[in-house]
């Protein structure tokens, strides 16, 4: 059904006065559709942005279409506002590929930093230069990207001079539909902590993500994301079992779950896992653990976090597996990584993350300056460090 739905927003948009909310909204029915298919799960319970309520800080809305032949934006001001502007894919997509190839690259850490700006600035130009004066000059951007752009790190696109991520708070939603935002409170600062540090049975399954290491920092991750909450169950090494970490999960309401190992996303759910010590866990198996707290809203999960994991490389539909997370597992916010990450500055971010979720910021806001730690740290200036990180949902 995916060329109908893409034909459609074609004859939409080929009006000379294009219904743009519709267009929106059949984007939203594609997007959610493929969800649905790749989990092969019934309806999701999300709600559209536009229909959202008791918002202080109306945040703008850039939804980004693939359609073969020409890259459609589509911005929602913070007045309600739509505005409109189509690109010929060949400019972008070249752009695109090049970073994509540069990000998911072995030697990303060895690559000259100018390389990796020079495609991010011309991505910048391309999509957001022409639809700069209908947002703010700071604030929070959500933006809602087809399967072509889903790997792409929005915040480190560049004008020149400044990261997106010096201007905004950023996060991604599924078809332009998230679970209803709250803001995380001070008495849900709760946590279920799962860590892998070393080398377990788990590494030898077939779908286990490849060339995996001991990630020692993960220790000190689950001790400082320990001190940061006001209570929490640690689970690191040989405790983190899928028996012991089902357990807990299903027995207790811990509003934050944080997972600090091995994994991979791809657009094979049964290749989309985490590794615990004496299993991974797929996607389906994880939807099954916390598919319950779905049902009650004082125990649904407001922040999954999934650290030190990495996309399949190379595969532009493996971010469906992190959306698929947050809105299917119940997660009214995910933050995950794009790639795999160095285990010593993740820690430090997550240190920074946290901190700013106690001083009372919102989940975009923490991560944000989170990022902005890093690349003021001369050690971790470069982008292979902070860029990679991703917030899928609730921004609050």
């Amino acid at each position: 059904m995916e060329p109908t739905y893409r034909n459609y927003m074609r004859l939409l948009l080929a009006s000379p006065s294009p219904d743009l909310k519709k267009v929106i909204q059949i984007n939203e029915g594609l997007q959610i559709a493929r969800l649905e298919n790749f989990l092969r799960c019934g309806k999701l319970d999300l709600v559209a942005l536009n229909q959202l309520q008791n918002l202080k800080n109306v945040p703008s809305v850039i939804n980004i279409i693939d359609l073969e032949d020409t890259i459609e934006i589509i911005v929602q001001s913070p007045d309600g506002s739509l505005h409109h502007n189509s690109v010929d894919s060949k400019l972008v997509r070249f752009q695109v590929n090049q970073l994509l190839e540069a990000l998911q690259g072995e030697k990303l850490i060895n690559i000259n930093e100018n390389a990796i700006t020079h495609y991010s600035q011309k991505i910048y130009e391309y999509l957001i230069t022409p639809i700069k004066t209908y947002i703010p000059s700071s604030g929070t951007l959500i933006f809602t990207l087809d399967k072509s752009f889903q790997s792409l790190p929005m915040a480190l696109l560049y004008d020149g001079k400044h990261y997106l991520i010096e201007h905004y708070s950023i996060a991604e939603t599924l078809g332009s539909r998230v679970r209803q935002p709250r803001i995380l409170h001070e008495n849900q600062m709760i946590a279920l902590i799962a860590g892998l540090s070393k080398i377990s049975p788990s590494y030898i399954d077939k779908n286990a993500p490849k060339n995996m290491e001991n990630l020692p920092p993960s220790k000190q991750e689950v001790e400082n994301v320990e001190k940061q909450t006001k209570s929490s169950v640690a689970l690191l090494d040989d405790k983190f079992t899928l028996k012991r970490f089902k357990q807990e999960l299903t027995q207790n309401n811990f509003p934050i779950v944080h997972i600090t190992t091995h994994g991979q996303f791809s657009s094979d759910p049964l290749k989309t896992v985490l590794v615990a010590y004496d299993k991974l866990i797929n996607i389906r198996d994880f939807d099954s653990l916390i598919r319950g707290k779905t049902e009650n809203s004082q125990d649904a999960i407001e922040l999954l976090v999934l650290s030190a994991c990495e996309t399949a490389k190379g595969n532009k539909q493996s971010a469906m597996g992190i959306a698929g997370i947050a809105a299917q597992a119940g997660a009214r916010s995910t933050v995950a990584t794009l790639w795999r990450v160095d285990a010593n500055s993740t820690a430090l971010l997550m240190q920074e993350f946290y901190k700013g979720l106690n001083n009372g910021l919102p989940k975009a806001e923490a991560l944000r300056q989170a990022q902005l730690r890093l690349l003021s740290n001369p050690q971790y200036q470069k982008s292979y460090y902070w860029a990679p990180f991703l917030l899928v949902g609730s921004w609050l």
